[in-house]
């Protein structure tokens, strides 16, 4: 197989939360990164006057899935569930990405990962042709590139 040279499109993917559950399409997955805090330190008899930069704790920003509503709850069970039983709902959430011909070719596992934040649709009564979407906000302990 060669190797590709041009970079994958961002529109393919799709999001599993749990034991590889697809919960509906989702059209935005936004805030997959991390972060490694950086230590100075000097040795007090070193002869140059500088510090050396020591890697530290790592940590793993929120990521922000948005999604259109469909006939399914089971966003809203995993929150409140995760009201009522606290850091015990925590999930893995699977983000792959996809080729043309819908092949995998990269996946983000979230490994910890729990609801902080749902922010319901905006609704207005103007009968515009717009779609009513959900966005859930994740924590996670880590992430992985598989």
């Amino acid at each position: 197989m060669a190797a590709r040279d041009y970079p994958y499109g961002a529109f393919n993917f799709r999001v599993e939360i749990g034991s590889g559950e697809t919960m509906g399409g989702f059209s935005d997955v936004s805030g997959l990164n991390t972060e490694i805090t950086i230590a100075e330190y000097r040795n007090g008899n070193e002869k140059e006057n500088h510090v050396r930069k020591v890697p530290g704790m790592h940590k793993v920003g929120d990521v922000t899935l948005k999604r259109g509503i469909i006939d399914s709850k089971g966003l809203w069970e995993w929150i409140k569930e995760t009201r009522r039983n606290g850091y015990t709902t925590k999930k893995e959430v699977k983000i792959v990405l996809r080729d043309e011909a819908g092949a995998d070719v990269q996946a983000w596992k979230l490994r910890g990962a729990t609801p902080i934040k749902y922010t319901g649709p905006t609704l207005a009564g103007k009968g515009g042709s717009d779609v009513a979407m959900e966005e859930l906000v994740l924590s996670a302990e880590a992430i992985e590139i598989e």
